[in-house]
């Protein structure tokens, strides 16, 4: 099972102390984070793209570029790029860019966001899931062939354009696209691209009717993974009475995103939030493997201003006690 750990950087106060971190301390403490799950064995990391909000990562890549230079074998993706935001010819140079930088290691969840503010603001409110589509078809091509010759709605055109620096990986870095719906699966199948769920804090079992569409589409191929809140400690009372606050102040924070009202917190730890000792988080996300046919794994920890040693000292039990525990099916569920 690949396991990432995934980042998307809310800036909240610490609930138990009302303490802020300087967005430096924060954007900092990201990094070393990053360097500690490749010492505890995690495949990689995946950090998020946000605008406008306390989410305070704008430009991952810079993260990431970050990352390579203090790691060697971390897995470096962005967890998402708002592919719909940005010029695909500009998101091809930075991650051939990143990929050249840490020896063949960069990856990129792409989609097209749930802001109606973000889109806004970068110009985009009409035919996002169009010009989504668009900008991928271009990355993609962008990223595998040189001399390219291309005409589209969205930008000006372009005659026999290769963009450098060329990624290492050949045919080019793996690219996820991320969703939980039906067209985007669709659109995965299509392009024989690897399927990223979202990271809410739903039912995860709401997913399989997708990922059965998905496995079914790819003949039982293609790759699907799953990010999970998730917070471990020595015993589940300490995991619980630690984690509770702030999973409590992201949930209601990330709500206009990500929830569905008011959150009963502790059936939030019993269902989609995984926290326990290193046993029962090991069993779970087992579990949710099981359920979804999971390639890969995208661990979230550092939420709701949760102190960095506490994100710390969970990703190295995490390495120590859970990783070796986990299991890739051998079959899907399909």
């Amino acid at each position: 099972m690949d396991v990432y750990l995934l980042i998307l950087g809310d800036h909240l106060p610490d609930p138990r102390t009302g303490r802020v971190v300087s967005e430096a301390e924060r954007l900092r403490a990201i990094v070393e984070q990053a360097v500690v799950a490749e010492e505890a064995g995690f495949t990689g990391v995946a950090i998020g793209e946000h605008h406008f909000t306390r989410y305070i990562v704008s430009a991952p890549e810079l993260l990431l570029a970050t990352i390579a230079e203090r790691t060697s074998r971390l897995r470096l993706s962005t967890g998402v790029t708002l592919l719909a935001h940005h010029d695909p010819v500009r998101v091809a140079e930075e991650l051939a860019t990143l990929d050249v930088l840490s020896g063949g290691r960069a990856e990129m969840i792409v989609a097209r966001g749930v802001s109606q503010r973000t889109d806004a603001a970068f110009g985009v409110q009409n035919d996002l899931r169009a010009r989504f589509d668009e900008n991928l078809r271009l990355l993609l091509r962008l990223l595998e062939e040189p001399h390219v010759t291309w005409n589209g709605r969205f930008r000006s055109p372009l005659v026999d354009v290769t963009t450098t620096p060329r990624p290492l990986q050949h045919p080019r870095p793996l690219v996820w696209i991320g969703s939980g719906s039906a067209i985007s699966a669709d659109l995965a199948v299509e392009l024989s691209l690897p399927l990223m769920l979202p990271s809410t804090l739903r039912d995860p079992s709401t997913h399989r009717t997708v990922v059965d569409r998905y496995r079914t589409a790819m003949h039982g191929t293609g790759r699907v993974a799953l990010p999970s809140h998730v917070f471990v400690a020595p015993t589940t009372t300490r995991a619980r009475e630690l984690w509770r606050p702030h999973l409590s102040a992201y949930a209601h924070f990330a709500d206009p995103w990500r929830g569905d009202g008011d959150v009963d917190i502790d059936a939030l730890m019993d269902g989609a939030a995984v926290c326990g000792d290193p046993s029962e988080v090991t069993d779970r996300l087992n579990d949710l493997g099981r359920l979804l046919g999971l390639d890969a794994h995208l661990v979230m920890v550092d939420i709701g201003g949760l102190p960095h040693e506490a994100v710390l000292d969970t990703i190295r039990l995490f390495g120590d006690q859970v990783l070796p525990n986990l299991k890739t099916p051998t079959t899907s569920n399909t």
